[in-house]
């Protein structure tokens, strides 16, 4: 990650930190295991788990009685009866107590039935066993486990137990050794200032703190994690497209503000983008600020690699940026995920985790903060690695996982994307980028910088062709240019509802 300052966009000289960072160290919290996945126990009284809280399920009495020492035999010997009537009545005794105290409890009632109605389909419940197995084995496997000061748990898992190598195709292999020949740009190219190797600055890295060699850090997945969404087999995947539509389609309730290139033969792309706290206003709603490479038609057979950072309250539970990847195979249908919730994405860096909040984040008229990205097909094995910017890799998607990307990408994107709930029938007022329109410019409106392809010599190249669109205007906008010290770049994103945005 990079600070930028205004000098930056004028082709002046830019002030650097090492490792583009000036941060004030957190403490470290050690108390925040209680919502990770772990088997679950019984006993008489069962938990309720309602959004990843247990519920004791007890009964309460206004009073209590003692046996008089005088009675007879004979009458207890009556008693027996009514006591087993009693004893067989008792699970609904504790579910009226438990549902009997206010609106509360009654809420907490249909949320329970919800998800139990949710996950008593069997594809439902086995898929989340799944995840509830793979998570608890992760936590097995793990050789350290990290307390992010965000509330985050990060295991470090050696590499060769990655969720990638559960896939059929992949199962017994290891992370395959990093290309040595990498994307560089051609000569007469806009030059990009070379960025220091630092670490990308995440809040549970905070102070230094980094997986052992030879294991990576994974973000470990709660109870509440799952329960958040609405269909445990889709945990972790983006809801499914229309199988016609164009990427830039909102028949789904996504809108986009992005920059493109199409019609030619592309082998990656990169670009610096500044990262922000967008407010996104609903839990089934995110916004979100990446890099599209893309191949195929955009019907059912759409390829897409992507990368960047997201605001995804569903998927996190916080509301803070987080660095994500995804893919798919099928336009959202069936195959792909987000980070390392399937099989998929190979992680080779111990430094950085996938899915983990980034920090420190830019600031209106203060302080900004990017970070650059790289996707780049490797000519000799033929797998998509992505790298942050000049500095390390973070790992590569098979190419084995592709059809069409198995070759090449015929599109690639850049920009912001955001889900519109449409709540209470109006816009959402989801921020994209920070939540400021393009005109507003540097250090108020967010920014792609430095956008580059990487065409078939395994060069990168200035995306000159780059046609910018915004699906509404008055909602998320776009603005592009171009000079010497950005090369080809544009000013993106919005407020959502406003005046102009009903």
């Amino acid at each position: 990650m990079r600070e930028q300052t205004d000098s930056s966009r004028g082709g002046g000289r830019r002030r650097r930190t090492r490792g583009g960072i000036q941060t004030t160290r957190r403490t470290t919290s050690t108390d925040r295991d209680r919502d990770a996945i772990t088997p679950s126990s019984t006993s008489c009284y069962k938990a309720i788990i309602i959004r990843g809280r247990p519920m004791a399920a007890a009964a309460s009495s206004s009073s209590t009685t003692s046996c008089s020492r005088g009675r007879t035999l004979p009458i207890i010997a009556s008693l027996v009866p009514f006591l087993l009537l009693v004893v067989a009545s008792c699970p609904a005794a504790l579910a009226s107590a438990t549902h009997g105290h206010g609106g509360g409890g009654r809420k907490h009632a249909a949320v329970r039935a919800n998800h139990q109605a949710v996950f008593r389909a069997g594809d439902e419940r086995e898929a989340y066993r799944r995840i509830m197995a793979r998570m608890a084995r992760m936590a097995k496997d793990s050789n350290m486990t990290i307390q992010s000061p965000d509330g985050d748990v990060i295991h470090c898992v050696p590499a060769h137990l990655q969720p990638a190598f559960d896939h059929p195709m992949l199962r017994g292999q290891k992370p395959e050794d990093e290309p040595v020949e990498r994307p560089m740009p051609k000569s007469g190219a806009a030059e990009e200032e070379e960025e220091e190797a630092g670490v990308f600055p995440q809040a549970w890295s905070d102070g230094g703190k980094r997986c052992p060699a030879g294991t990576v850090p994974i973000r470990r997945t709660t109870k509440r994690d799952v329960l958040r969404t609405s269909s445990a087999r889709r945990f972790g995947m983006k809801a499914r497209a229309s199988s016609n539509a164009r990427r830039d389609s909102t028949s789904s309730g996504h809108e986009h503000a992005v920059g493109y290139v199409t019609g030619d033969q592309f082998y990656g792309a990169k670009a610096s983008l500044n990262v922000w706290s967008a407010k996104v206003a609903s839990a089934a709603e995110f916004s979100l600020s990446q890099i599209w490479v893309i191949s195929g038609s955009f019907g059912n057979d759409l390829n897409t690699i992507e990368a960047g950072w997201q605001v995804s309250p569903e998927l996190y539970g916080d509301s803070n940026p987080r660095f994500f990847t995804y893919w798919t195979t099928d336009a959202y249908q069936e195959t792909g995920c987000y980070n390392l919730h399937c099989s998929g994405f190979v992680q080779t860096n111990n430094r950085i985790a996938i899915g983990a909040a980034i920090s420190p984040t830019s600031v209106y008229n203060g302080r900004q903060f990017d970070i650059s990205l790289l996707i780049w097909k490797d000519p000799h094995r033929g797998n998509w690695w992505l790298q942050l910017g000049s500095g390390p890799l973070v790992g590569y998607w098979p190419s084995l996982l592709f059809t069409h990307l198995g070759g090449h990408a015929n599109m690639v994107q850049f920009g912001g994307e955001v889900v519109n709930s449409r709540p209470s029938g109006s816009h959402t007022p989801t921020q994209m980028g920070s939540g400021h329109f393009p005109r507003e410019g540097f250090n108020r409106a967010a920014y792609f910088r430095n956008v580059q392809v990487v065409d078939g010599d395994n060069s990168l190249v200035p995306a000159a062709a780059l046609r910018l669109v915004a699906d509404h205007p008055g909602c998320y906008d776009i603005q592009g240019a171009y000079n010497r010290a950005w090369g080809n770049y544009f000013y993106y994103g919005g407020p959502g509802r406003n005046v102009h945005c009903p």
